[in-house]
């Protein structure tokens, strides 16, 4: 009698690198647009692209698959 090795799933590594999973299992990411060419930014709008943006819906349900949370 044959048996099938059953393989663990793995991590995708490239979105456990930007994402983060809070003790409520939501999805936190970065905003885009805040590393470089802030010289032409106004104070406002580096303000409101800083920090950490929730992930939802659809998005979100497909993202902690591939990082492995329940």
């Amino acid at each position: 009698m044959s048996r099938v090795k059953a393989y663990k799933k793995k991590t995708h590594k490239g979105s456990a690198k930007r994402l983060r999973v809070t003790t409520n299992n939501k999805m936190l990411r970065e905003q885009a647009g805040h590393v470089h060419f802030n010289e032409k930014k106004g104070e406002g709008r580096k303000r409101a692209i800083a920090g950490k943006k929730a992930i939802t819906g659809s998005i979100a349900r497909n993202l902690k698959r591939a990082l492995g949370v329940k």
